[in-house]
């Protein structure tokens, strides 16, 4: 009991709050506790106050205060052990048949302990409990140790005294010999239930753990505890699960002999999965468990998301339904909160479809269709503990089948495993997933965006982590496949997936900002082939912008056509609607077009602007409205599906889009001052300062330049380092400047010569450029506006401020200023080029997709022509309501047949990317050394079984010590050694309250003298007095005389027949013999009889004076017998009436 209590305080010390809370019942004797007295409480105490105190306290016992509960029992004795034990044992069977989600398990570890230890053993072994000893723990745990390999034969009273005195000490000196023999008995008994028995030894344990020897202490009962059916190795498989011992489940009960379906370890795999057991769920999927079998109907996932732990999905959940039954979009479905209030709210997978569409982004359709099942929603508001449970009057009904061909049992469970933040189950889902490359992109996307509204920076970090590493899944799914079929891999990228809402690969890659696996050579690949069109990539760019202009020299075979039957036509209209609607021709021709439009923009501000606006200032604002127009069209262009608010977020976020945004307000606010005559100059002003964004806005034509485009990436992240640089140096600037001013100048009002002399001047100090104040150039009292003010001088006309001040502070603001400041500018600027240089290529990789796709959906004419094809376009769309036409190089719908043969061919490919990345890992430097330590593992394994084979030797010599003492017995023994009884040695008479005397394995022959036994008479529990001579039972000593419950003394014969018969279709059915009819046992009895067995039984009623002895016949039965269909009819007789019962 001590050990258990200071075990129960370690774990509730190292655990949570929450956690540790374990409940340690105690069962005790009340004749043995000291200071009982103070648990006595004349108006009754609960809980009630016991004082630890160990003074005095003899041979009594404190009780333990790390457990929770005590049972004390009570039969009137003092200091009387043991009492508790049959209360105990009777407590733990009812507990052991108790269900509560899975069978309790109940064990009896023994650790040291004494005589009352033994009797505990001895009642929890008979009553069926598994017992796991602690060889070196001391006393009777080493006792029941040593004996427990050897036969019961060779354990005698002997080699009991010899175990006692050894582990016991002086302690044994107060043994009486009469008590030996008893747990001599008691001692055989137990080591005669080997399947009950488990020895820890940790030397022998490979595992080294104290919890696998009680795990396969359970299984080992309940196997030979039960037929081998299915119950029993789900029972076995229960307490695995429970205990999260999977190399116990792989060894001792996934074996040849069980036989499982799938449907048999579906509660296995829910139980795994909400236990988050993911080696037991890899183990069942090895072991038959279909995953489409599992999640077929929608309950069963329904019944998952129910059982998630508490996380951020969760909270997210709840606030989703809240925010719907608030709104009343959803009164089918709410929340219950336990904190006021205990109205049920429930919950459906629509609310699931919802939160996931948010993560994923609502460029997607719903994964799951609209839901019939609903569950209660319980949460806490203070502690964001969540949990469901499911309503009872929500509907059973499955997805539809149309719905369940669209479904992924794989694609389901993954994305469970992602929204809890679950890498090893995730890990182990997603190699069940059909479209792995989708699955992998979309838990980037969806760990991201969780990681991103996140509150916890642990948690995110970790969302982020895995992110990266399905990432990497991604990246090494679609190497596979691009280096085996370049073509099939880009239709992987762009195939609209209906398993994830209809988007792409390369669309989920963008939306989770992959920049990796955008940038693979693959990807990249695609894009380059989307640029040229109809184009082939290998064109050089002089030959297509020659053919731009000279667009006859197409039909000479000068530019290579990607598709080959389109090189061999001859129409002329389609080559050259290909050439010009490539998205690389169409940036060239705006290239041009940009440039002729700064021309002509500067043109106009330089020579041509005047009061009246001429042809080319006209034709000026005429190729403006185009770029309006053109920016207007791009803002609601919506091919994918964002929604506006998506597409606009998406828009401002682009800082090219801003500077469009900015020249064209500046333009329009420039125009409107121009046309009129006060603001005329103002107008113009506005409209230099346009040229300038104009101008910047030409950076991202080079965008696309591989050389030119990561240049400017860094460029911009030098720019925002420059921003919060200038912000670090106008704190030094302004503090110069404004204790230089006040120093120098007296009170001087001119706020433009107050900002020159406290900001413009210490700016220009930095440079070099220092102030000349102190000369005829100033003015006295500041009354000239073009001078500033001369410092303060006093009658001397001389300085009247400190020099040496002035002087000390020009050198510190220079040195902090002009050194300091300036050279960590420098520094910055050196890191952020040092740091982006590495990442310059992909960022621009990745970046290089939004100009291709913007230039691919572009109308085909350069501004400011495209006028016309924006008036075509509103007329189509906006008048005629015609529908878009999809485009298939950025989302392709794929026939059902190919579909499939390009997901076949996905999921081979990955299998490869999983056994590569396993041969890597095997050849790594980490695993060489873990195979090193297993190797130094096995020799150490190696050297302890020959200590322990050496040690056995020893306990061998040990027994044949203690078994020479009497050597015609032991040889008399080992000689009828099938001839003991067993059962008619047992302690407890059937039927009543007497107990045998012991007799242990040696004593049983008659041929043994056991003076403890014929000391005298001995009366049986009938009171029946029998004096020698007399009858002897033929199979030794029972440890009773008398007839005991049976009907006389000496043998009682019996006669047992068996009646046989060929088996039949029909089941098979046992019958006493009374059931026969007098005239069906007639006839049997005349038939031809064979002697089964005649002989002694070893029954428990036996005495030394009165046994029971059997006859077992056997007849065997023709179906065609009269006998035997004498027996069916009565069986048709006994059916019909019970079924008319």
């Amino acid at each position: 009991m001590k050990h258990v209590g200071q075990a129960v305080r370690d774990y509730a010390i190292s655990s949570s709050s929450m956690q540790g809370q374990i409940v340690a019942i105690g069962v005790a004797t009340w004749g043995i506790i000291h200071n009982r007295d103070t648990l006595v409480h004349p108006e009754g105490c609960f809980p009630a106050h016991y004082l630890m105190d160990v003074k005095d306290q003899g041979r009594l016992s404190c009780l333990d205060n790390n457990h929770t509960h005590f049972l004390l029992v009570d039969d009137g004795t003092h200091g009387r052990y043991g009492v508790e034990i049959e209360l105990r044992s009777q407590l733990e069977k009812c507990i052991s048949g108790k269900q509560s989600g899975v069978t309790i398990p109940v064990v009896c570890v023994v650790l040291d302990g004494g005589p009352g230890t033994l009797d505990t053993i001895y009642n929890a072994m008979l009553n069926g409990t598994p017992c796991v000893v602690l060889e070196g723990s001391g006393r009777i745990a080493d006792v029941i140790a040593q004996v427990a390999g050897l036969p019961v034969t060779r354990v005698t009273i002997a080699l009991i005294h010899q175990l006692m005195k050894r582990f016991f000490g002086q302690e044994y000196e107060t043994f009486a010999d009469l008590k030996i023999i008893k747990w001599t008995k008691m001692i055989q008994d137990i080591i005669r239930i080997p399947q009950l028995l488990t020895v820890f030894r940790v030397s022998e344990d490979s595992h080294g753990d104290v919890d696998v020897a009680i795990l396969q202490a359970l299984l080992k009962a309940s196997r030979t505890s039960e037929s081998l059916g299915i119950e029993c190795w789900k029972r076995q498989l229960e307490l695995a699960i429970a205990w999260n011992r999977v190399d116990i489940a792989e060894t001792e009960i996934f074996t040849e002999e069980s036989q499982w379906k799938s449907s048999d370890l579906h509660w296995a795999m829910f139980s795994a999965l909400v236990g988050n057991r993911p080696r037991f769920v890899s183990l069942l999927l090895e072991n038959g468990v279909s995953l489409r079998d599992f999640l077929q109907d929608e309950e069963t996932l329904c019944e998952l998301y129910k059982q998630l732990p508490t996380c951020f999905f969760l909270r997210k959940l709840a606030k989703r339904v809240h925010s719907s039954r608030r709104s009343g979009r959803r009164q089918a479905f709410a929340i219950r909160a336990r904190v006021h209030s205990g109205q049920g709210e429930m919950i459906s997978m629509t609310h699931v479809c919802e939160e996931v569409r948010h993560l994923m982004g609502g460029f997607t359709q719903p994964l799951y269709p609209p839901s019939t099942m609903t569950f209660h929603f319980n949460m806490t508001m203070e502690d964001t503990s969540l949990s469901l449970s499911k309503s009872q009057a929500g509907s059973q009904a499955s997805l539809r089948e149309d719905d369940v061909a669209q479904r992924d049992p794989g694609r389901d469970l993954f994305l469970w495993a992602i929204v809890q933040n679950n890498k090893e189950l995730a890990e182990i889902a997603w190699e069940q997933c059909r479209d792995c490359m989708s699955a992998a992109l979309a838990a980037t996307k969806i760990l991201k965006k969780m990681a991103e509204e996140g509150s916890d920076a642990d948690e995110a970090e970790d969302m982020r982590e895995l992110a990266n590493h399905y990432e990497k899944h991604a990246i090494g799914v679609f190497s596979k496949c691009h280096n085996n079929d370049e073509e099939r891999a880009r239709k992987l990228l762009v195939r609209a997936s209906p398993l994830w809402g209809r988007t792409t690969c390369l669309r989920l890659a963008l939306e989770a900002d992959d920049k990796n696996f955008v940038a693979q050579s693959g990807v990249q690949a695609l894009l380059t082939q989307i640029w040229c069109g109809e184009l082939s990539v290998d064109n050089p760019v002089w030959r297509v912008m020659v053919c731009m202009v000279f667009f006859p020299l197409i039909y000479t075979g000068f530019l290579v056509f990607r598709s080959v039957l389109l090189a061999v036509l001859i129409v002329c209209w389609s080559r050259l609607v290909c050439l010009y609607s490539s998205p690389q021709v169409k940036f060239y021709w705006n290239i041009v077009s940009y440039f002729a439009f700064l021309f002509l923009f500067a043109v106009v501000l330089m020579i041509d602007f005047q009061d009246t606006p001429s042809a080319g200032e006209v034709l000026l604002y005429i190729w403006l409205l185009s770029l309006v127009c053109e920016e207007v069209r791009q803002l609601f262009h919506d091919p994918d599906g964002f929604g506006f608010r998506k597409k606009a977020k998406m828009y401002i976020h682009d800082l090219w889009n801003i500077l469009d945004v900015l020249s064209i307000i500046l333009f329009i606010i420039g125009l409107a001052f121009r046309l009129t005559s006060r603001l005329f100059y103002a107008g113009k002003i506005i409209l230099c300062i346009d040229f300038v964004v104009f101008c910047l806005r030409l950076m991202a034509i080079f965008t696309i330049s591989r050389t030119l485009g990561p240049k400017i990436i860094i460029v911009r992240r030098m720019m925002m380092d420059m921003f919060f640089f200038m912000f670090l140096l106008s704190i030094w600037v302004v503090a110069y400047g404004v204790a230089k001013q006040g120093i120098l100048i007296h009170n001087d009002n001119r706020l433009d010569w107050i900002v020159r002399g406290a900001v413009y001047e210490p700016y220009l100090i930095i440079f070099g450029d220092f102030p000349s104040n102190i000369d005829n150039s100033c003015t006295m009292n500041g009354t000239d506006p073009l001078k500033p003010k001369c410092p303060v001088l006093n009658e001397n006309q001389t300085p009247a401020f400190p020099e040496w001040l002035t002087i000390i502070m020009l050198c510190v603001y220079l040195l902090f200023a002009n050194i300091l400041l300036l050279n960590l500018l420098i520094a910055i600027f050196n890191f952020t080029f040092q740091e982006v240089q590495d990442n310059t290529d992909r960022i621009w990789k990745f970046q290089r997709y939004e100009l291709i796709k913007e230039y691919h959906s572009r109308p085909a004419a350069p501004p400011p022509f495209i006028i016309f094809s924006h008036l075509y376009l509103f007329i189509r769309n906006m008048v005629l309501r015609r529908p878009l036409s999809k485009s298939k190089e950025f989302n392709n719908e794929l026939p059902q047949i190919e579909e499939e043969e390009l997901l076949s061919w996905e999921a081979l490919m990955k299998d490869r990317y999983l056994q590569s990345t396993e041969q890597e890992q095997s050849q790594s430097m980490e695993r060489r050394i873990q195979d090193t330590v297993i190797q130094s593992t096995r020799a150490l394994q190696w050297i302890m079984d020959n200590l322990k084979s050496q040690d056995l030797a020893t306990k061998e010599a040990l027994t044949a010590t203690a078994t020479d003492e009497t050597p015609d017995t032991l040889r008399n023994v080992s000689e009828n050694i099938d001839g003991f009884h067993v059962n008619a040695r047992q302690f407890h008479y059937p039927n009543s309250k007497i107990l045998r005397f012991p007799v242990p394995e040696e004593k049983v022959p008659w041929e043994v003298l056991h003076i403890y036994f014929y000391s005298g008479d001995h009366v049986d529990g009938y009171g029946l007095t029998i004096r020698r001579p007399y009858i002897i039972n033929p199979g030794g000593r029972t440890g009773i005389r008398g007839q005991g419950s049976l009907s006389h003394l000496g043998p009682n014969l019996n006669v047992e027949l068996v009646v046989t018969r060929w088996v039949i279709s029909c089941p098979s059915t046992a019958f006493k013999n009374s059931f026969f009819s007098t005239a069906v046992q007639s006839k049997i009895w005349k038939m031809d009889l064979q002697l089964v067995f005649e002989g002694y039984v070893d029954d428990c009623r036996n005495t030394d004076n009165a046994w029971v002895e059997t006859t077992v016949l056997n007849i065997h039965l023709d179906r065609t017998s009269q006998v035997m269909v004498d027996i069916n009819n009565m069986v048709r007789t006994l059916l019909f009436y019970c079924l008319k019962v």
